[in-house]
Parts: structure tokens; sequence; C-alpha cells
């Protein structure tokens, strides 16, 4: 082992799927589908919510957010790993790597709190649906997302910065993307106080916003038993649905990835779980917010019947 200044780095090998290289193109083909599936599909959330009137609530709101993190985040990590999927070369610069680390780190905060946050908002919308508008209006949603984006940097990225230190050689990542449960590997001597710190920061912005959104349901699972209409009943927990497979979806990979002990690490499995948040994920989110929701799939249609309808009808019009 050579411990090196961090000055001094210029480069680590990235190995990613090398050991299987008869899965790479298969893997390069695939992902490359799922990054243009999670760049179309976020793109359209945010398009239609900014020309359908109908769509511009609190709820979709924070979905534009969460869609714009979902294209940040996987864009800083895909075109990377794709690139080394056919290189011969695996290797990621230094300052890049720490980029993604910071990166993937801020943008999971950020969506942990955002999260929470359209749990919050489902909560006063069925808990107290008269004075929902009053409660939830556009000064607090912006608060609430000013809000989230400022905690994740400083929750997150801040600490991550202070806690630094030098790296022993080889400089190997046996992982797809940069992130800190595996560089934590790389760190020369005790990482206990950076292992704290990642703790200290998984619980501020991973537990508590889930612990948040369970409250959340828990209070809106009491509140949609009392209501005497089936329909409403129905009604209920259909807007709930799509929030929940999400949270389901990432809070099951990110809780095992960043509250366990390193002695838990494992390369293969971690890349597949890393895989899971950084690439699918995001791109199953549109797609599940727009299978499972009418009211957008009811502004999709009246976009694309306005963009199909003839010049001469929408002059009319």
């Amino acid at each position: 082992m050579v411990q090196e200044n961090s000055s001094t780095i210029t480069e680590l090998v990235l190995l990613g799927f090398s050991n299987h290289p008869q899965a790479e193109t298969p893997l390069f083909f695939l992902f490359s589908l799922v990054y243009l599936v999670n760049l179309l599909g976020n793109t359209a959330v945010i398009i239609l919510v900014l020309i359908d009137s109908s769509l511009q609530t609190p709820m979709y709101f924070f979905l534009c957010h969460l869609a714009f993190l979902n294209i940040f985040y996987t864009t800083t990590v895909v075109p990377k790993m794709l690139f080394n999927l056919l290189a011969s070369r695996k290797v990621i610069s230094y300052d890049f790597c720490l980029v993604q680390t910071y990166i993937s780190l801020f943008m999971g905060a950020a969506e942990c709190i955002i999260l929470a946050i359209m749990a919050l908002d489902r909560y006063v919308a069925i808990c107290y649906a008269l004075r929902y508008l009053l409660i939830m209006n556009w000064s607090a949603c912006v608060q609430l997302a000013v809000g989230a984006w400022t905690i994740s940097f400083f929750a997150s990225v801040v600490p991550l910065y202070f806690t630094t230190a030098p790296f022993c050689g080889p400089f190997v990542i046996d992982h797809i993307f940069c992130e800190v449960p595996i560089l934590l590997h790389m760190v020369c001597g005790d990482t206990s106080l950076q292992e704290t710190m990642m703790l200290i920061g998984a619980c501020g912005t991973l537990l508590l916003p889930f612990l948040l959104i369970v409250l959340s349901y828990l209070h809106i699972l009491v509140a949609v038993m009392r209501m005497n209409s089936a329909d409403g009943r129905k009604k209920a927990f259909s807007t709930c649905s799509s929030h929940l497979t999400v949270v389901t979806i990432y809070y099951g990979t990110g809780l095992f990835m960043y509250m366990r002990p390193k002695s838990l690490y494992s390369a293969e499995g971690d890349k597949w779980i890393s895989l899971f948040y950084a690439a699918i994920n995001p791109a199953l989110n549109p797609l599940i917010y727009s299978l499972r929701n009418k009211e957008v799939k009811r502004a999709l249609k009246r976009v694309l019947e306005r963009w199909t309808m003839p010049q001469s009808q929408k002059m009319l019009s």
C-alpha cells in the first residue's frame, strides 16, 4: 500500500464491469437506452408541468424538482460509465471522481428531502383538504424547495469536504462510479471519522426524511380509513400510490448502501445496487408518475391534441 497526497493523484482506475468483458457491450446498449428514457421522460415531465396549467400545483412543482435532480445526477454518472464500458483503458480523473462523489451525495440527500416534502404535501392534501391551497401556497413551496437544496448541500458536501483523507495505492476503484462508501476503502489508516460523518449525514438526510414520510402516511392512512365513501378512499390512495412506489424503490437501496458498516461491503452486489438508484430508478420515476396518474395522462392528451390540431382549428380555439 502506497500513501499518496491527493494533489499528486491525476487519475484512478475505474473497473466497472471489466471482470465480465462479455457483458460490457450488451450493458452499454441497455444503459444507453435507460439513460435516453431518463432524459426524455424527466424532461417531458418538466415541460408538461410548465405548459399545462392544470398541473401547476404544489405536488407537480416538487415533481419537477425531482425530475431535474434525476437528469443532473445521472448525467454526472452514466455517460462516463457508458464510455468506460467500451474503453480499453478504464480510468477516471481524480478531480472528476471527487465531482461524482460530491454530486452523488448532494443529489441523494436532496432526493430524500424532496420525497419527504412530497409526502408532507399529500398529508396536507388529504388531512386538511379545505385548507390545502392556503397551507401549501406558492411562497411556502418555494421556501421548502430552497430549504431542501440548501440543507442537502450543507449536510452532505460540506462535511465530506472537511473529512477528506489521503488515498493509499493501488488506485483502483472496483465500482461503476465514485461515491463515498466505495472511496472509504482507499483511505489510508483509520476511517472511523469518515464513517461516523457519513452515518450522521445519512441519519439527517436519509433516516429523518424517511421517518417523516412514514409519519405522514400513518396519518394519511388513519384519515382515509375514516372516510365513509369507498370512492373517496380509492381516490386518496391513488394520489399516494406513485409516490409510495418511488419511495420504496429509492429508500430500499439508499438505506442499504449508506447506513451499513464497511464490513458488509460487496463489490459485485454494490455495483448493481448503485446502478439501480443512479440509473434505473431515475428513469422509472417519470414512468411511475405518468402511467399511474390520471391527471398526467389527461394533461399529456391535451398537449398532444393541441400539437396535432390543424392550424385553422388552433386559430379558432
